[in-house]
C-alpha cells in the first residue's frame, strides 16, 4: 500500500510565549509507525506539515501533487485538532478511495467526536505500531483491536490493544523520511545544534491528575544499549551533536540511565543532552554520571510552591524535595529549568504568588510557567466539567496559555494577568540577569538569551 502519515501545523498565538521559543521536535510516532510498514513492504510518506513551515492553506496541493494514497494518516493533540480534521476534509475530498485514519492523544480520548466528521473513517486508540500494520495488511476493521470507526450509523469501538512490552522490539524510527534539518529543541534548553529529540519510556507512573496517560501507568523503558545505538546512529548518519529526551520522567530507571551514559563513552559518541525529570527520581551519583557524558540540562515539574495545591493535583511531592533536587543538579554543573502551574484547583493570588516567590529562591536557570490546562482524558478535565468550571470546548485554547477553567478562587482574568507578569519579575530581576550574564560563553549563548528576553518583553504586553 502506499500510506502517507501528516503531523498539522501548529497553532501558536502571538500572545503565548511558546510562540517565540518553542520546539520543534519529529512526530517519532509517526516515524516509529512507517518504520514498522517499511518492513512490512508499504510505501511510506511522512509530511511534517509543522517543521516543513506549510500551513493548511497550502497542504491541498502537496496532497494532489503526491497522491493517491491508499491510507492518510492524521496525528492531532487537543490543540491541533481543528487543523487535523481540516485536513482530513481535504484528503477525502482529493482522494475519496483512502482511508482517512486519525491517531493521537485527542483521537484516542474522543473518538465519537472525532468520528463526527464524515472524512474520518477510522481512530487508532493509544500504540498505533501494530494497529497500522493490520490496516495496511487489509485485516477487517470489526477485528483489529484498539480501533473505532462507523457500523451502521454508530461508531464502534474494538476492545483495547494491549500495549507493547518490549519497546526494544520496535526498529528505530523512519528518520530517514523526516526533515531532519528542521528540528531543534525549545530556546534555552540546548548548547548545539543540530539537534533532535529521542524518548526512552512510554507510560507514567504518575497519578497528577493534569496528565493523560495515553500509554497507562506502568513505565516501560528501552534499554540503555538501545539508546545509545540510536544515538550513535542520529550523529553518524545525521550530524546530530545534542538530543532532548522529553520523557515525562527520564531518570525513573537510575539502571537504564546509567547504563545509557556507559554505553555513550563505550561508543565514543560527541553529545551533549538534556531531559526531563520529577525531582524525587534523582540522586547525586546519578546526576554525576549524567553530567559526566554531557547532560547540560534537567527540566523539573515542580508545579506550586502551595502544598494544598499540590495535594489538589495529586502531585506527590514537596518542597523540600525541589530545593534539594535543585541544589543537587546544580552542584553536579547541570543547569535546571523549573516549570510551575498557575490556576490548578483551589488557586488564588496568594498561592500564585507563593510559587512565583518560591521560583525566584529556587533561582533555577530558567523557568517556565503555565496556565493550567485541563486536557480531555485527565482527571482534572473531568472534575472541571463536573464541576461546571469548563469555560469552553474550543480546542485551540488549550494550549498553556489561555484560562479554559473558570475557578471559584480566582478568575481567568486574574491568571491571564499573573502569568504574564511573573515571566516579567522572575527574568528581569537584577540578580538573574547578573547570573545569565555571567553564565555566557558563546556567541549562540548570547543569541537564545538576546531571543528568550525579547520574548520575555512580549509577555508584558
Amino acid at each position: 500500500m502506499r500510506i502517507l502519515f501528516i503531523n498539522p501545523p501548529w497553532v501558536r498565538r502571538k500572545d503565548n510565549i511558546w510562540h517565540d521559543v518553542a520546539s520543534v521536535m519529529p512526530p517519532l510516532g509517526l516515524a516509529w509507525m512507517a518504520a514498522v510498514l517499511e518492513k512490512q513492504a508499504h510505501q511510506v510518506r511522512i509530511f511534517d506539515a509543522h517543521a516543513e513551515h506549510v500551513g493548511l492553506d497550502e497542504i491541498a496541493a502537496r496532497l494532489r501533487q503526491w497522491g493517491p494514497f491508499d491510507i492518510v494518516g492524521i496525528t492531532a493533540t487537543t490543540s491541533l485538532i481543528n487543523n487535523a480534521l481540516h485536513i482530513a476534509r481535504q484528503a477525502k475530498e482529493i482522494m475519496p478511495s483512502a482511508r482517512v485514519v486519525l491517531g493521537g492523544v485527542h483521537p484516542t480520548v474522543l473518538p465519537e467526536e472525532v468520528l463526527g466528521e464524515p472524512a474520518v473513517d477510522v481512530v487508532v486508540r493509544g500504540e498505533g505500531e501494530m494497529t497500522i500494520g493490520e490496516l495496511a495488511a487489509g485485516r477487517p476493521l470489526e477485528d483489529i483491536p484498539g480501533i473505532s470507526f462507523r457500523q451502521g450509523g454508530a461508531v464502534k469501538h474494538n476492545p483495547e490493544r494491549p500495549l507493547i512490552a518490549d519497546l526494544d522490539s520496535l526498529p528505530l524510527p523512519a528518520y530517514h523520511l523526516l526533515p531532519m534539518d528542521r528540528y531543534h529543541p525549545a530556546l534555552g534548553a540546548y548548547k548545539r545544534l543540530p539537534a533532535i529529540s529521542m524518548l526512552a519510556t512510554r507510560g507514567c507512573p504518575g497519578r497528577c491528575t493534569f496528565c493523560y496517560r495515553q500509554f497507562g501507568r506502568k513505565l516501560r523503558v528501552r534499554s540503555g544499549e538501545r539508546l545509545a545505538e540510536e544515538a550513535k546512529f542520529l550523529h553518524d548518519n545525521y550530524g546530530i551533536r545534542e538530543l532532548s529526551f522529553y520523557d515525562d520522567t527520564f531518570t525513573a530507571v537510575k539502571r537504564v540511565v546509567r547504563r545509557f551514559c556507559l554505553e555513550l563513552r563505550r561508543l565514543r559518541v560527541d553529545l551533549t543532552w538534556s531531559c526531563f525529570s520529577r525531582i524525587d527520581a534523582v540522586d547525586e551519583l546519578t546526576l554525576r554520571i549524567m553530567k559526566r557524558t554531557g547532560c547540560h540540562q534537567i527540566m523539573y515539574g515542580i508545579e506550586s510552591a502551595s502544598p494544598a495545591i499540590l495535594m489538589n493535583i495529586n502531585k506527590r511531592v514537596n518542597l523540600a524535595q525541589a530545593k534539594r533536587a535543585v541544589r543537587m543538579t546544580k552542584n553536579v554543573g547541570i543547569s535546571v529549568r523549573a516549570a510551575f502551574m498557575l490556576g490548578n484547583p483551589g488557586e488564588t493570588i496568594q498561592t500564585m504568588e507563593e510559587s512565583l516567590r518560591f521560583a525566584m529562591r529556587l533561582n533555577p536557570d530558567l523557568v517556565i510557567f503555565n496556565i493550567t490546562t485541563p486536557f480531555p482524558g485527565t482527571e482534572m478535565f473531568d472534575w472541571a466539567d463536573r464541576n461546571g468550571c469548563i469555560r469552553t470546548r474550543d480546542w485551540e485554547d488549550y494550549d498553556l496559555a489561555h484560562t479554559v477553567m473558570e475557578l471559584p478562587t480566582v478568575s481567568g482574568e486574574q491568571i491571564n494577568k499573573f502569568y504574564r507578569k511573573a515571566y516579567w519579575r522572575f527574568f528581569l530581576r537584577p540578580e538573574y540577569i547578573s547570573m545569565r550574564l555571567a553564565s555566557m560563553r558563546t556567541l549562540g549563548d548570547w543569541a537564545q538569551a538576546f531571543s528568550g528576553l525579547r520574548a520575555v518583553l512580549g509577555m508584558t504586553k
